[in-house]
């Protein structure tokens, strides 16, 4: 062949190649302006047909894989099976019990949360708040040590180290009085700490009945979108005292060096909680053994309206997930920061919110309701945290007050309180990852001084805080605008 005087088709061939390229993308664009629309947020179709319309072929193939948000027909029939369970077994149980003497607002979230979610309102109980990591880490030791008929465990996390091996020699020590203990964690969620070989050897060493929940074996024909997680935190016992909220199952620096080098470690708050409210957690955890093992926990359901009376506060179990057909907790959140009159304070590390919840805080501010989000100085995940950023602008123009807690430091709690009235605290964070993507559990908690109390939590934070202004997140580089708003385009990824 002459190089100086190629054949004609040689010196075509790039014409076609980029036809070629182009005439794909084309047909990819048009089809996927047709299939993603459906079912799905504006914001979020929105974002994946940029990517798509930016770079075709990978974008398509990063839709096929992440796109659905789908676990499977037999998985969600399972969860509607558990779902019709729990409604017939609560049916005459009232919506919320007539002895709470609140706003009448609450009874509407309260039907809102039980009609997406099953559980009723239950009055009789107590609430124990823990923000010392190494408290509550104890506080489940002991109560595990007390356990006479099963142990429930349940969290996204779950590690055998330095901070959290007492807590399994407890469990090691329960099974050894005959008591039944079983334990589901996040397969990735948990494979991503270091010690992860040796935590499932450990427990097969024991007498432990622990599952892997959504495992991700693509090679064993267990294969589902990556990141649907099981990111609940709940530990049951006996069915008559219980654990909740957002801290994991390890230690305060996720067993990673460069956190221990940092000084970085994870502020939390859990509850301890007893009463009636105990039966909806385990029937939460029961579900979510249900559906990995086709096990039906039917001994060690224990009837709600049997429960002991513990005190003074009444609680609902919101749970919420891919497995329901709405989004449970972001109804219920938006709807009481809606009802807020005077006070809203918000805690959430990973604060990407969609329209309807940056609606409802920003309106909040706006109508002159007190509004204050507490977030981390500096975030653990590069993409959530720039997302987050991208939100600061809107929010502070609108009046709500942004408190910084001091890095290195990450503020994991995630809770918030409503004016004098209403405290929510669980595993959901305040994004769009926890409201469609993950399996979440909150509560609601009513009555008492249950309010007083987290607002200490709420005031020890402001005090830690420095408090960040308009005129400092305005005076960012160029640079750091645009990063954070590109990651805002990924968080809508769905």
């Amino acid at each position: 062949m002459d190089p100086i005087n190629p054949p004609g088709w040689l010196t075509a061939l790039p014409v076609w190649l980029a036809g070629g390229l182009w005439l794909i993308g084309f047909v990819l664009g048009v089809v996927a302006l047709g299939i993603i629309p459906g079912n799905r947020k504006p914001s979020s179709a929105m974002a994946w047909l940029l990517l798509i319309l930016l770079v075709p072929v990978a974008g398509f193939a990063v839709f096929l894989l992440l796109g659905s948000q789908k676990l499977g027909k037999a998985r969600n029939a399972k969860q509607a099976e558990a779902n019709a369970a729990i409604h017939e077994r609560t049916a005459g149980a009232a919506t919320l019990p007539g002895t709470y003497p609140g706003p009448a607002y609450v009874e509407s979230v309260a039907t809102l949360s039980r009609n997406l979610g099953a559980l009723p309102a239950m009055d009789h109980n107590s609430a124990e708040l823990f923000s010392d990591y190494a408290e509550s880490v104890a506080a489940m030791t002991a109560m595990v040590d007390k356990a006479e008929r099963f142990v429930h465990v349940q969290f996204y996390i779950t590690a055998w180290d330095v901070m959290t091996g007492p807590f399994f020699d407890a469990l090691v020590r329960a099974t050894q009085r005959e008591v039944k203990v079983r334990l589901l964690f996040d397969h990735l969620g948990s494979r991503g700490i270091p010690g992860y070989p040796d935590l499932l050897k450990k427990l097969d060493a024991t007498d432990i009945d622990w599952r892997a929940a959504l495992p991700v074996h693509p090679l064993h024909g267990q294969f589902r979108r990556p990141d649907l997680r099981n990111h609940r935190k709940i530990l049951v016992v006996d069915g008559r005292a219980g654990f909740m909220g957002s801290q994991n199952l390890v230690e305060p620096g996720y067993d990673k060096e460069k956190n221990h080098a940092a000084g970085r470690e994870w502020v939390e708050l859990t509850t301890r909680v007893a009463g009636p409210v105990v039966a909806a957690l385990n029937a939460v955890f029961a579900t979510d053994w249900y559906s990995e093992t086709d096990e039906i926990l039917r001994e060690e359901i224990v009837p709600w309206e049997l429960s002991e009376a513990a005190g003074d506060l009444t609680c609902q179990v919101i749970p919420s997930g891919p497995g329901f057909v709405s989004e449970n907790n972001l109804r219920a959140f938006t709807t009481l920061i809606y009802s807020a009159q005077r006070r809203v304070s918000l805690t959430s590390p990973y604060f990407v919110p969609d329209e309807s919840l940056l609606y409802a805080v920003t309106t909040a501010a706006q109508r002159g309701v007190d509004v204050e989000l507490f977030v981390s100085e500096e975030g653990d995940q590069f993409m959530v945290y720039h997302a987050q950023c991208s939100y600061y602008r809107a929010l502070l123009e609108a009046g709500v007050r942004i408190y910084l807690y001091p890095a290195p430091y990450v503020l994991h709690s995630k809770h918030f309180s409503i004016d004098d009235d209403v405290a929510v605290l669980g595993s959901s964070n305040m994004d769009m990852r926890s409201f469609g993507l993950n399996y979440e559990v909150s509560m609601m908690l009513l009555g008492g001084d249950i309010v007083s109390r987290m607002r200490k939590v709420e005031d020890h934070y402001r005090s830690l805080s420095r408090e960040l202004s308009a005129e400092e997140w305005a005076g960012r580089s160029k640079g750091k605008k645009y990063v954070d708003n590109v990651m805002r385009l990924t968080a809508a990824l769905q």
